[in-house]
């Protein structure tokens, strides 16, 4: 064996640049500079490896010698040293991948896709309050199909659709761990799928008045208070109830409205603004509102902010009625099909939704604005009780 520990601190402490062996396969490199590092030659299956060992005088000859014996040792046994420190060094690093942690990590690099960079919590919420409390102090490399069964069993049935997204998100955030480079199941959340089986939850509609009791409902909505306006509203544009909260006066070009991709539903990188055509009662119904906004919304809340999402509701209930506010785009769409002749996608865009395959998609360049127009007039006559004929009726239809 090569002799060992021929430099001594005296000499280092003068040496000039150079490298100087100590023996053994130990070697200091002083640098012109004035800096000087450590390192480690070995062979291993007759390749020869060389490895930092750390900076001098920070590392003295005493630590030095002790780290190279260590290493030595390794390779005497054929072990790669480099790659048993790099396992060492990920082993340390594993406190960091806990499922908490990678979830929260891939919450952040989603964030850009979610509304407001996820702030409502919609797609966190499922996760922090179904899984984390759970298996988050997990390494998520140890994570397997039984683990997330367990989690979610007692879900699975009483609330399958908040399980349905727990599971969801769970897919994706295992997915964001193998980019990560971690040794992961990307199968374990299928898996536990199969195990879990077919849920018994049957989802439950929205209820929905019918479109022929639409004209007397409207007339009980008579007094122009702001909860009323806002239903009327709504009945007439046949948007969603986020979007009719959030509007701007400013978002109100004669008789349009566009709506900002913001307050749409949908993936924020895959959703436009959206462009209502407004009918003559709509923008009577905004006048009427107008004296009661605040900052430039339309329907404020009485305190700060919007108005509330269960406002219009709450209406409802107190009038002993089943039916909810979300259940008018409903009405209208069924209004179309039974009473009008326009195409399939002339409607489904009404309501904004997608309609076709992504090819037909790619190719479509219209939001069919003007047929809208003209089905949109022709609702708010229906709905405010005027004759049938200003309606085109389908063969049959009452």
């Amino acid at each position: 064996m090569a002799s060992k520990h021929r430099l001594t601190f005296a000499f280092l402490r003068t040496a000039a640049p150079g490298k100087y062996n100590d023996g053994a396969g130990l070697w200091l490199n002083k640098r012109n500079d004035g800096g000087a590092q450590w390192f480690l030659r070995v062979s291993i299956n007759g390749k020869r490896r060389e490895m930092g060992l750390g900076g001098y005088p920070d590392v003295s000859i005493k630590a030095a010698r002790e780290i190279a014996e260590r290493w030595r040792s390794e390779a005497r046994r054929g072990i790669d040293p480099i790659r048993s420190r790099e396992s060492e060094a990920r082993n340390v690093a594993e406190v960091d991948n806990t499922l908490s942690k990678v979830a929260i990590d891939a919450f952040e690099a989603r964030k850009a896709e979610l509304k407001e960079d996820g702030k409502a919590g919609r797609w966190f919420t499922p996760i922090k309050l179904h899984i984390l409390p759970k298996i988050g102090d997990l390494q998520i490399e140890q994570i397997n199909q039984n683990d997330i069964k367990n989690t979610l069993e007692p879900i699975w049935h009483a609330k399958a659709d908040t399980a349905r997204k727990a599971m969801n998100r769970l897919n994706l955030i295992f997915k964001y761990a193998v980019a990560m480079g971690l040794d992961v199941d990307i199968n374990a959340v299928p898996k536990a799928k199969v195990l879990l089986g077919k849920t018994r939850h049957k989802s439950k509609k929205i209820p929905a008045l019918p479109w022929q009791d639409i004209p007397s409902f409207y007339k009980t909505l008579s007094e122009p208070s702001l909860v009323n306006l806002a239903m009327r509203l709504l009945i007439l544009t046949g948007v969603r109830s986020k979007s009719l909260r959030f509007m701007h006066i400013e978002q109100i070009d004669h008789d349009m409205w566009v709506v900002p991709a913001k307050n749409m539903k949908g993936n924020i990188n895959e959703v436009s603004d959206f462009r209502v055509p407004l009918s003559q009662e709509a923008l009577r119904v905004i006048e009427l509102a107008k004296p009661f906004q605040r900052d430039g919304y339309v329907f404020p809340s009485i305190r700060k902010g919007v108005m509330s999402d269960a406002t219009m509701s709450r209406m409802m209930q107190r009038r002993g009625m089943v039916e909810r506010p979300h259940g008018f785009r409903s009405s209208l769409r069924t209004w179309l099909a039974d009473c009008t002749d326009a195409p399939h996608e002339v409607c489904e865009t009404v309501l904004a939704h997608k309609s076709g395959t992504a090819v037909q998609m790619s190719y479509r360049r219209t939001d069919f604005l003007e047929q809208r127009k003209v089905l949109m007039d022709r609702w708010a006559k229906y709905a405010l009780g005027e004759t049938s004929e200003l309606t085109l009726i389908k063969e049959g239809a009452r």
